[in-house]
């Protein structure tokens, strides 16, 4: 084992080596070379596209652009949060991909040429392409909230990206007095996996019962309701009776600023100051969208859903969180499954080879303690610019039985396992 691992490595430098080769060939010899896809964002969307290209044709080159060496998965994140998993568990890398014959850059993309269809890279180097794949996930809107920027997130922390804000969040919970108060702003929609703020007062509760049975959660909701809000508020009164509060929009729960200085949280309503504050502000597409001009004035990017190419931008297609959807939620399963689709669209367009493109689902489980989840699964078709949910979408029923919850669980975990074979081999 140990031999074929250090081949890999020097195979995919000497990929490397050979990419910035061809990167300074004239453009003579880079017009007779196969065509090019360079995708930029190494997420569920972008390494699941990255692959699925591959695997379409040897003969394309596929670039994966990625400024991070591990991938932080925020599927299962909440888990970390509260205490049920190591972050080790949620964190990836590349290898894989590239020892199939990705070609992985591990470095940001900061500018983007789309007329001369060209990405320029952090360390100068450019990469022509015939076609460019945007999956950047969210950004955070740190000018929406007053006071609230990425300094104050190492305060209160939003722990909406995966990874340090992960360990910061669950370090605040576990040093916070028995009998204190974690309070949790929820963003209004659009956002990244609308139904997670809720499975982490869930979890976080579930954390709080065990180890410290007076305190409680509060959550500041910029909505009225939310995704399958009679299953998580009947999990609730089921599990954590009295410790979950929800304060919803028509009641002042929207938070509009923080004080960092006195832990403040600023509502319509009133101020709140909990023992931990966990922020999640606004969100917009990933930057890179927004340099390539193929993001539009609400911070997210329209696109041809038949086709994911950008409405703004020639020979750009977008996929995942930064996407205008419609119907199809911003979640790991649908950015997974917009990946594939998109590359079985961009090989017949480059290589006239016709790939049945998979149908768009996307299946989300919400888990509210170890042994109890439930799920929300949907299937998408295209509608104009945006996806339509059709029927055959399924939600866990009510009254399910507490096996059926604890099946739920296990599935959840499977899912997991899954979706980042899935994505990252």
């Amino acid at each position: 084992m140990t031999v074929t691992r250090q081949r890999t490595r020097r195979e995919l430098g000497g990929l490397i080596a050979a990419s910035a080769a061809l990167l300074a060939a004239p453009a003579v010899l880079r017009a007779q070379a196969a065509a090019r896809v360079v995708v930029i964002g190494g997420g569920f969307g972008g390494a699941s596209c990255a692959r699925a290209l591959r695997n379409a044709d040897g003969k394309l080159d596929v670039i994966l652009v990625e400024a991070n060496k591990i991938f932080t998965s925020c599927p299962l994140s909440n888990e970390v949060i509260a205490g049920l998993r190591d972050i080790g568990a949620q964190q990836f890398g590349y290898d894989r991909i590239a020892a199939e014959g990705v070609r992985v850059m591990l470095q940001a993309a900061v500018a983007i040429d789309a007329p001369a269809h060209k990405v320029t890279l952090a360390d100068g180097a450019t990469l022509a392409y015939d076609r460019l794949v945007l999956a950047p996930g969210i950004d955070l809107d740190f000018t929406a909230l007053q006071g609230y920027d990425e300094a104050a997130s190492t305060v209160m922390p939003h722990a909406y990206k995966a990874g340090e804000q992960t360990l910061l969040l669950r370090k605040q919970i576990e040093a916070m007095p028995d009998g204190g108060t974690v309070a949790i702003a929820v963003p209004a929609n659009p956002s990244r996996c609308p139904p997670a703020p809720y499975e982490r007062a869930s979890l976080i509760a579930h954390y709080l019962k065990a180890h410290k049975p007076k305190s409680k959660v509060l959550i500041l909701d910029a909505k009225d309701t939310f995704s399958q809000q009679k299953l998580f508020e009947q999990a609730w009164q089921e599990l954590y009776p009295g410790m979950i509060e929800r304060i919803p929009l028509s009641q002042g729960g929207r938070v509009t600023g923080v004080e960092v200085g006195t832990r403040t949280v600023i509502t319509e309503f009133g101020n709140y100051n909990p023992d931990v504050a966990n922020i999640i502000p606004p969100q917009k597409a990933g930057r890179i969208a927004v340099i390539a001009g193929a993001a539009d004035r609400t911070g997210w990017c329209p696109i041809d859903a038949a086709t994911f190419a950008s409405t703004l931008v020639p020979d750009v297609h977008v996929i995942g969180d930064a996407c205008l959807g419609g119907g199809i939620p911003k979640s790991a399963g649908a950015a997974q499954a917009q990946g594939k689709a998109c590359a079985a669209v961009i090989a017949r367009d480059l290589i006239a080879r016709r790939i049945e493109p998979p149908p768009l689902t996307g299946v989300c489980y919400s888990l509210v303690a170890p042994d109890y989840a439930f799920s929300l699964s949907g299937v998408y078709q295209p509608k104009g610019d945006l996806f339509a949910e059709v029927e055959g979408s399924r939600t866990s029923p009510l009254d399910a039985p507490p096996a059926a919850r604890a099946n739920e669980a296990e599935a959840t975990t499977a899912w997991f396992k899954a979706l980042t074979h899935d994505a990252f081999g």
